[in-house]
């Protein structure tokens, strides 16, 4: 049962970047650097539905996973475990399946319910998940895994600048500049958030 959660978790991970690239290649009028991924869930996206099942089935995915994260770190330190599980839940209920059923409009300037409950729960989702790679890093200190360790610190600290950036850039100042790269900004800050876990997953997946 472990594996099978570890594999969900790399699935889930590598999927969230690799299919929003796939659909894109069907969204003739979508940028994969200048929108966000959830533009591919508007309205008006001939790639709604695909995208949809997709990121309901991420979101279910990571909480699949929940029980390895929780077996693989549960000795080391159990208040970091609980907590990194809970992250990676509100993530996954907020960030991916929330996505699925309330979806934002092709651009910011048409508000709706949707996409109000979609902002709030994406918002707080990616919050808590920006975390996940500094208690990726104090475990793995604490569990003797230095290298591990290391990167998860440095994919911290490019996660906060990522995520600066991508919500930079929807500001009307930075609007024609390349810091208004929603998309690009948004994909480099997920890398940065995933690479310390999908480390670990991959490890225990030989």
């Amino acid at each position: 049962m472990t594996k099978i959660g570890w594999i969900a978790l790399l699935a889930a991970m590598a999927g969230d970047i690799l299919v929003s690239w796939v659909l894109a290649l069907f969204y003739k009028d979508y940028s994969n650097i200048k929108m966000s991924i959830s533009a591919l869930g508007n309205p008006q996206s001939p790639v709604r539905t695909p995208f949809n099942i997709w990121m309901l089935l991420e979101g279910v995915l990571f909480l699949v996973a929940l029980p390895a994260l929780y077996n693989h770190y549960h000795s080391v330190s159990r208040g970091l475990t609980y907590t990194l599980m809970v992250f990676v839940a509100v993530f996954a209920v907020g960030a991916c399946i929330f996505t699925c059923f309330f979806s934002v409009n092709e651009t910011k300037d048409v508000v709706t319910t949707a996409s109000k409950i979609h902002g709030v729960g994406s918002v707080i989702g990616f919050m808590l998940f920006l975390f996940v790679p500094l208690l990726i890093a104090i475990l793995s200190f604490k569990n003797n895994e230095s290298m591990i360790g290391v990167i998860s610190i440095i994919c911290f600290v490019a996660a906060l600048v990522f995520f600066a950036l991508f919500v930079m850039s929807d500001k009307e100042e930075f609007a024609g500049s390349a810091i208004a790269s929603e998309g690009l900004w948004q994909r480099l800050n997920l890398i940065s958030m995933y690479l310390p876990l999908f480390i670990v997953a991959w490890g225990q997946t030989p």
